[in-house]
């Protein structure tokens, strides 16, 4: 089964939880066991699986990202701005595969997954949910 889940971003950078839009897709789909595969579309956004319970984690995760990959110094901003946009999600990685085990997300009582903007606000993201159900 596979859906695009849209949501809207409101800043430039910021660590979305999107862990109950991919729960309502397994849910959906009806299947027990199997892998989840989330993918966040477009160049400047990624998919990561970090911490729940402290919103300092994800204000860590962007701090970081801007002293390792700071704003306006690359190449490609003479293109359109956001060179470090790009720079961030290659890091991080547009995408993660979940285990699904009994139905349920196969995380630990502290791990979401979060969509990362680095180049917002948005109103529409994208992002592709499959969900792959395991036969043997």
């Amino acid at each position: 089964m596979r859906e695009i889940i849209t949501i809207s971003t409101s800043r430039r950078e910021v660590l979305v939880d999107i862990t109950s839009r991919v729960e309502a897709v397994v849910t959906a789909s009806g299947i027990s066991h199997g892998l989840v595969n989330v993918y966040a579309q477009g160049a400047t956004g990624a998919i990561m699986i970090q911490e729940n319970w402290d919103d300092s984690v994800q204000t860590d995760v962007v701090n970081l990202l801007r002293k390792l990959i700071p704003r306006g110094v690359w190449l490609h901003d003479a293109q359109d701005g956001n060179g470090d946009s790009h720079l961030k999600s290659g890091l991080v990685g547009p995408s993660e595969t979940i285990p699904l085990v009994n139905g349920k997300l196969g995380l630990s009582t502290w791990q979401n997954i979060f969509f990362c903007e680095f180049d917002g606000p948005r109103r529409e993201r994208h992002i592709l949910c499959t969900v792959m159900e395991d036969r043997s």
